[in-house]
């Protein structure tokens, strides 16, 4: 029987791996960065402190969000409503959230090639990895090509 890690944790902070980032180019906001961070994700972040669900969103935005089930759906529907940018999630194809924000919505889907070990604040990859697939969703043209140039994984056209 396959192993499972728990997706509920002492933390929700955990950073995207710079070798995913330095893949997709620049983004303009990061509505969901840590307060501490050893790399920028973008050129402008709103920390949990500013509540990036509720600001302003511009721009080509990255989107990591929190990795709790219960607040995940909520950041999925923003990103899904702003339109522009990649956003970061479990490849949970099965749950109401990915069939509402991401299947007939998204550009693409990047299926990542492995599973990622994420970071902590100081930068130090985790010993265990994600614990479940994970991929990118893009919206907005510009961002599908991102992940298709990217060689990160397998590229999904559409993702209808």
């Amino acid at each position: 029987m396959k192993a499972h890690q728990s997706a509920v944790g002492a933390t929700d902070v955990w950073l995207t791996p710079r070798w995913i980032l330095d893949r997709l180019g620049k983004f303009d906001l990061d509505p969901a960065a840590p307060a501490v961070r050893p790399w920028p994700t973008a050129e402008h972040h709103y920390t949990e402190a500013d509540n990036g669900l509720i600001q302003r969103w511009f721009g080509r935005v990255w989107l990591n969000p929190p990795f709790n089930r219960y607040q995940r759906v909520r950041w999925m529907e923003r990103m899904a409503w702003h339109g522009n940018g990649i956003m970061l999630v479990p490849a949970a194809c099965e749950t109401g959230a990915f069939r509402r924000y991401v299947f007939g919505v998204a550009d693409g889907v990047l299926m990542l090639s492995r599973r990622p070990h994420f970071c902590d604040e100081q930068g130090i990859e985790a010993k265990a990895n994600s614990g479940c697939t994970i991929c990118l969703v893009a919206y907005g043209d510009q961002n599908g090509r991102a992940l298709r140039d990217s060689g990160l994984g397998v590229y999904l056209k559409e993702a209808a």
